[in-house]
């Protein structure tokens, strides 16, 4: 399969549908479920899950850089899914103000949406990504054998981003995915998926890497309830693609209410949802307050307002700003 190149104000982001080649220039940075099978590169290791995505293990990952002699010059190899992904990320755009960063996604969610665009960060005390760079990898490698052994949970939760990008870009792959779910690994048709996905996340961030336009924001269509729902579970009670799986769904019935979305939407997001084993609903939604303030505080909200990106219909997607508290506080209320 051949490269794909995200141009970039930078420079360019090479996709390399391959497995990983490292050179003696390179430190890995991996997390405690993969460390076994990467021994031989005597990798960073960094607690597996969303709650390493902190202040304190951003630090460490700083100190034992400096504690392996990394220089300017030195590649930073984060292998793993989303989470090592941003982690390490934003480690290599800090670190000296700067080294070369190589990612290897392991997941299929890392592989589809987190690994490409350069969006790196950590999580804070006021939420998800609160504080983080813009910087892409020089390569980003692909390899779909990582999958053969992704657990089912995990593979849902990838799924989660494949639908985004069949709902807010690409009613093709929409109708694909609905008349025959993509519910287990197969290699050609998952890597034929995950190409088109990056592809798509490849045509939003040439044409808006730093969100000046709010066309890349599209990307964030069930983010803004989902991060929330992570947020107040503390990431331990659903998986990244479980959160935005219900962020989706309800999303796309406040799109249907404000007469943005064609009617039946929010009907086709359930159905897609439910044939891939993912959710839609969660009891933290009944936290209405709780989830309403944290939207509030998102990325996407200009000065203190409810702000979503809404399918309008299949394959089209837009940022809407001022949405109706009363409106939000209803649908949330009867979810």
């Amino acid at each position: 399969m051949s490269d794909l190149f995200v141009k970039l104000h930078s420079g360019s982001t090479q996709i390399k549908f391959e497995s990983l080649q490292v050179g003696t220039d390179a430190l890995v940075v991996t997390d405690s479920n993969l460390s076994s099978r990467l021994s031989s590169y005597q990798p960073i290791v960094v607690p597996a899950g969303e709650q390493s995505k902190n202040l304190q293990q951003y630090g460490s990952i700083l100190d034992q850089l400096s504690a392996r002699g990394a220089k300017r010059k030195t590649k930073l190899v984060a292998v793993g899914g989303g989470v090592i992904g941003d982690l390490v990320g934003f480690a290599a755009a800090t670190y000296m103000r700067g080294i070369p960063l190589i990612q290897v996604p392991t997941t299929l969610l890392a592989m589809v949406d987190s690994s490409v665009g350069g969006k790196v960060g950590i999580d804070t005390h006021g939420g998800k990504n609160l504080v983080g760079a813009f910087y892409p990898a020089q390569v980003v490698y692909v390899d779909v054998s990582w999958l053969k052994t992704l657990p089912q949970l995990q593979w849902a939760c990838g799924m989660a981003e494949v639908i985004k990008y069949g709902l807010i870009m690409d009613a093709e792959l929409h109708e694909s995915l609905s008349t025959s779910p993509m519910t287990e690994m197969d290699e050609r048709r998952s890597s034929e998926v995950i190409r088109r996905c990056i592809e798509l996340k490849k045509k939003v961030v040439e044409a808006d890497e730093f969100e000046t336009t709010g066309y890349r924001a599209i990307l964030n269509f069930g983010h803004t309830i989902g991060h929330a729902i992570e947020k107040l579970t503390n990431y331990e009670q659903y998986t990244h693609g479980e959160a935005i799986a219900v962020g989706m769904y309800v999303e796309s019935i406040i799109g249907e209410k404000l007469g943005l979305s064609t009617p039946g939407l929010a009907k086709e997001v359930a159905a897609i949802l439910e044939a891939h084993s993912l959710p839609t609903n969660s009891l933290v939604l009944k936290d209405v307050e709780h989830i309403i303030q944290l939207m509030r505080g998102d990325k996407k909200s200009v000065r203190g307002e409810i702000s979503m990106s809404l399918v309008t219909q299949i394959g089209e997607a837009r940022l809407v700003h001022d949405i109706p508290e009363s409106l939000v506080r209803e649908v949330l209320s009867a979810t």
